[in-house]
């Protein structure tokens, strides 16, 4: 791990135990038994955890940059399990040990406001982390649950902060209080940011749909242009961004595709996107002419960010093949000579998007292009099925292999069995980068 990643981690850490560091200064109550102070330590714990996953959803590039945006999605989603495990424990812990503490009733019209307050905050918790995980199988539309987990996770996390403020057990003493509301104001400003500031940010550097065309698979290319601004800075090939079109920035509509086009072309931008669930199935109504704001750019899945390395391998299947296309045209532009192996899955032929370019591609650079068809036309004579160690054997050099990096985007299970493939090859971990297909 290097010094930033870890760096940021520490300060994580540092974030989360700082609450709890805090309440010890001063005077402490009197000594309780050792799951009494348990208890509370859960509590506190999960109520820091839970403020600090504001911080991990900021978007802040800084932040993401060591990790890229993705993981840090990922490491939210566990982290939330983690903080409503630590609530519901400090809950289970009072109610079998000292349930004189919870009140004769729970029932919040007769039962002490903070009481109520800290069962409404478990609620909207395990609420927020429920419809999250279970989004799709909750058939909750993406821009319903983005509302819903906006609304349960503020509400919960400003419950949270009246049951601590109207207990008062370790923040009685004016100083403390003053300091978990400090804490607490900061994790909040983070909302504000993301919600508020950033929204009012892009509306004020608007881009115009230039052009919208269908390809193969349901494979949309849509362009923009910016308006009235210089467009991306720092973008690199492979890198994503939030693309809100026929709404307001402040509107919670946005989603995350990847750019398809290259740094060599902006300020135009393209993304390639596939008609799959509720927005992406009427990409091919937006009109040229349209306005749609950018959150951009994001992600460390890049060649740009592997300097010194002697080419590059890409596993990747489907609609996986769009920051490829990134990368693909950027090197071809650049004239870099490194070979590239593209390891490219489909159902079968007429599925392969961009595959007229890809084609071109190969008399522009040195591209070993691999296409992998689950059902093959009559007469193939290419690879079949699905990826595997065999098959990504037959194609790559042999041991000892040049300094290869490696990219995989596509399907879980596809990412999944070539990543366990490389690693079994003898490719080192810090070597093999895969881009999260779906976020939520």
């Amino acid at each position: 791990m290097g010094r930033r990643p870890a760096a940021w981690i520490g300060l994580y850490l540092v974030l989360v135990l700082a609450p709890q560091a805090l309440l010890l200064l001063g005077e402490v109550p009197p000594g309780r038994s050792f799951w009494w102070n348990f208890s509370m330590a859960t509590g506190f714990a999960a109520m820091a955890m839970m403020g600090v996953q504001f911080a991990l959803t900021s978007r802040i590039r800084k932040f993401s940059a060591p990790f890229g945006i993705d993981i840090i999605y990922l490491f939210h989603r566990y982290l939330a399990w983690i903080a409503l495990g630590l609530a519901a424990l400090h809950f289970a812990l009072l109610w079998l040990l000292y349930p004189h503490t919870l009140g004769e009733t729970f029932d919040p019209r007769y039962a002490s406001w903070e009481l109520t307050a800290g069962r409404a905050a478990l609620l909207l918790f395990g609420l927020a982390v429920v419809t999250s995980e279970w989004r799709k199988a909750l058939r909750l539309e993406y821009g319903l649950w983005r509302y819903l987990h906006v609304i349960f996770a503020t509400l919960g996390f400003a419950a949270a902060v009246a049951h601590i403020i109207g207990i008062g057990y370790f923040t009685a003493a004016p100083l403390k209080r003053a300091l978990w509301l400090a804490v607490t104001l900061s994790w909040l400003g983070l909302l504000v940011w993301l919600r508020v500031m950033k929204p009012w940010r892009q509306r004020r550097a608007p881009w115009r749909v230039v052009e919208v065309r269908p390809g193969r698979n349901k494979v949309w290319t849509l362009a923009v242009e910016p308006v009235g601004h210089g467009g991306l800075t720092g973008f690199m090939p492979g890198q994503f961004a939030w693309l809100t079109l026929r709404a307001s920035p402040f509107g919670l509509r946005e989603h995350p595709f990847s750019i398809s086009s290259p740094p060599e072309a902006l300020p135009r931008v393209e993304f390639g996107i596939k008609e799959l669930g509720d927005f992406t199935g009427k990409i091919g109504e937006i009109k040229p002419g349209e306005t749609a704001y950018l959150d951009a750019p994001f992600g460390v899945f890049s060649p740009a960010m592997q300097p010194g390395v002697e080419g590059f391998v890409a596993v990747v299947g489907g609609v996986g093949v769009t920051p490829v296309m990134s990368m693909l045209r950027s090197l071809s532009t650049q004239g870099d000579r490194r070979p590239f192996w593209l390891f490219y899955g489909n159902k079968n032929w007429e599925d392969v998007a961009f595959r007229e370019e890809l084609e071109r591609l190969r008399e522009r650079m040195d591209l070993r292009l691999i296409h992998i068809l689950e059902d093959p036309p009559e007469g193939w004579t290419g690879e079949t099925g699905f990826v595997d160690q065999a098959l990504l054997e037959r194609h790559l050099p042999p041991a000892p292999r040049p300094r290869l990096h490696h990219f995989l985007c596509g399907p879980t299970p596809m990412t999944r069995a070539a990543e366990g493939a490389l690693h079994a090859m003898g490719v080192k971990p810090a070597r093999v980068q895969t881009e999260i297909f779906e976020l939520v």
